[in-house]
């Protein structure tokens, strides 16, 4: 507070210096003080009084001089705390390194929309772009580069959104847009449409070429929130649906989304406590031989018996553990379970288990999952790890890397789902994969002329490669015998046998219960 009065101080010194200098000389004038000195200097002239006023006079003109430097400091001052305020309020309102209007800044624009709407109608729409892959661009080039990135995305979304309304900068890749239009007008869906398409060209940032994206969810007022609040928690729950559904869009809320979001809450506490109590099992399906019938081995699949709403399948429950970080938590647990389990069936037979996309980004993975054969004594040559190409695209060396590792002790690759991606023989040469998956959707297709050709092929590669091939979700004798002539060694589907627990896979080896092999497609 001291600080903050002081220019006001020396402005009351300087002035209250003016002042009484001013009543001084006019009582002097007044009482003719001067022609009284100017006679008393001359009658005691013996004194040297004139010398004496001289240096008084001298004194006065030396202390306006400093007055004249005090007052320039002054304004000086005044006007170095103007700048300072003003700097302070700026980054108060704004983000320091786009220069976009920050949270603050937009809500209050979002407040003054709204009331406008009220009162003369019209519609306002909120915009929150939240931005695709940036995570890597400061993993691989830098937090530099990211803040190079984010930069130059502010600019882009500005020259699309201009003066129909604010931009700004909530945090992290995350931006937001205000747009008052009229009633009934497209405006909301061109702009958010133009943004993901300006989002999605090339960006040049240090002389790197980096390729991101965007999610915009759009909510609209007075329909989807009639305060700032609601209004950006409907469009937060429109990004989020918009990101759950794929990314790279733009996707306005709907009433629906509230009632997911609740449902989706519900289940996350509801896996959490299950990771916690281990309630997450594996259930074993059977690899069998074409040939023979025979049973090579099972492949270990993750289920969730919910109290309430029964068994949950991984494409329910492994997205959101994903989205939690609780991944490697599941597999891990599912793997030590089926290690031990499978640790008792007869010594030939294989133990299949899937590794995530998430789950190979972690240098550790390796070590992870020979420390839990070390300790649940399952042989590794009697384990095969199964990975999509999903998983190893973002990176291959990392990916080679994890799989030599496993590889040197004997534990077998199999590349899941082939055919089904873009560059599967690109991946074959650069990994050496031990087993290949045709995926299911081919299987099913076979009385396509190409699909049945395309099995074919896969079949006769994995043969001139030594690999085995299994077929996947093979439900119908029709098709078993049509793997069969097109060279294909094993399969797997609901034909040879659903998903068993633990218990039942033990009858099953024993041959007790072979009543447990039926088609049953409620599992």
């Amino acid at each position: 507070m001291s600080n903050w009065r002081t220019p006001m101080i020396k402005k009351f010194e300087f002035w209250l210096v003016i002042a009484v200098s001013v009543i001084l000389a006019e009582v002097c004038i007044y009482f003719e003080a001067f022609e009284a000195l100017a006679s008393f200097v001359e009658n005691h002239e013996s004194w040297e009084l004139d010398e004496f006023i001289i240096f008084f006079l001298a004194g006065g003109v030396a202390s306006m001089i400093l007055l004249v430097f005090r007052a320039m400091e002054l304004r000086a001052e005044v006007k170095r705390r103007q700048n300072a305020e003003e700097k302070a309020t700026r980054l108060a309102r704004h983000d320091t390194l786009t220069g976009l209007p920050n949270r603050r800044v937009l809500t209050e624009e979002l407040e003054t929309a709204l009331e406008s709407v009220r009162v003369s109608g019209g519609e306002c729409a909120v915009f929150l772009i939240d931005l695709d892959h940036f995570k890597p661009v400061n993993d691989v080039y830098g937090h530099a580069a990211g803040d190079a990135l984010l930069i130059e995305v502010a600019k882009r979304i500005k020259a699309v959104v201009g003066k129909q309304g604010v931009v700004a900068r909530l945090g992290g890749d995350e931006f937001a847009s205000v747009i008052p239009y009229e009633a009934g007008g497209d405006l909301p869906n061109r702009l958010a449409a133009q943004i993901v398409r300006n989002m999605n060209q090339a960006f040049y940032i240090e002389g790197a070429r980096v390729q991101i994206g965007s999610t915009v969810g759009i909510a609209c007022a007075p329909r989807d929130g009639a305060t700032a609040s609601a209004l950006l928690h409907s469009a937060d729950l429109a990004m989020y649906e918009g990101k759950r559904a794929g990314r790279g869009g733009h996707r306005f809320f709907h009433a629906e989304m509230d009632d997911r979001l609740r449902e989706r809450t519900a289940l996350e506490n509801d896996l959490r406590k299950a990771i916690a109590d281990n309630v997450i099992i594996p259930y074993f399906q059977p690899v069998t031989e074409l040939s023979d019938g025979k049973i090579t081995g099972f492949e270990a699949l993750a289920r969730w018996p919910h109290p309430t709403r029964g068994m949950i399948s991984p494409e329910v429950f492994v997205p959101i553990a994903e989205d939690l970080g609780l991944i490697d938590q599941i597999c891990s647990s599912i793997l030590r379970a089926s290690c031990t389990v499978a640790r008792d069936w007869p010594k030939p037979m294989t133990l299949s288990v899937n590794i995530s996309p998430m789950q190979l980004k972690d240098p550790w993975l390796s070590t992870q999952i020979l420390a839990i054969l070390t300790e649940t004594g399952f042989p590794p040559n009697r384990l095969i790890v199964e990975v999509t190409e999903n998983a190893i695209i973002e990176d291959l060396d990392k990916a080679r890397e994890v799989f030599q590792s496993l590889q040197n002790v004997g534990v077998r690759i199999a590349l899941d789902d082939f055919g089904k991606g873009y560059s599967s023989l690109y991946h074959l040469r650069q990994l050496n994969f031990d087993h290949l998956k045709i995926d299911g959707s081919f299987v099913h297709a076979m009385n396509s002329p190409e699909s049945a050709k395309i099995v074919s092929a896969v079949a006769g590669l994995g043969k001139s490669l030594g690999m085995p091939v299994t077929a996947e979700g093979v439900e119908t004798t029709g098709e078993a015998d049509r793997l069969r002539a097109l060279g294909c060694e094993q399969a797997q589907g609901f034909l040879f046998g659903r998903p068993l627990d633990a218990v039942e896979t033990a009858a099953l080896l024993r041959g007790e219960a072979n009543n447990v092999i039926r088609i049953d497609r409620s599992a």
